[in-house]
């Protein structure tokens, strides 16, 4: 019996650095500051950005919703309901040893089928970070 695998390539730091560009760019056309954060499937940090116009918490908020996308494997968007009390993940917040935050704006980054980073994007109002996380993934593809 013969396995064979098939390679994906994964998010390199200038598909991290297109990322970061297409929703500051989607911001900014919106009049929004935001930080923006982009991670590998490992959750180690590729890319950055926080303007200094945006609030210091900002960036913060970026890298644990894209970690929260990345652990997740969805969006930040899809799961805010889960967290509620007598929801499924009522406790994961504080289960975990890097809090989770359940609030829209992480999206998860796939190639070919399979997870290979998350964006997180902080400083709008929630609907506007997902939209913008949205189209820089969708700017990559």
């Amino acid at each position: 019996m013969s396995t064979t695998a098939t390679a994906v390539a994964p998010l390199t730091i200038e598909d991290a650095e297109a990322l970061v560009s297409a929703a500051h760019r989607v911001a900014e056309a919106a009049g929004v500051t935001v930080s923006v954060t982009v991670l590998d499937a490992g959750g180690h940090l590729l890319a950055f950005r926080r303007d200094d116009r945006a609030v210091l918490i900002s960036g913060e908020t970026s890298t644990r919703k894209a970690y929260t996308a990345l652990q997740l494997n969805a969006p930040t968007a899809d799961l805010v309901d889960l967290v509620k009390p007598d929801g499924p993940f009522h406790t994961l917040p504080t289960a975990l040893d890097r809090p989770l935050l359940f609030i829209a704006g992480g999206i998860p980054v796939h190639r070919d089928g399979r997870l290979i980073g998350a964006i997180g994007i902080g400083g709008g109002a929630p609907e506007q970070d997902h939209g913008f996380a949205t189209a820089a993934v969708e700017a990559l593809a």
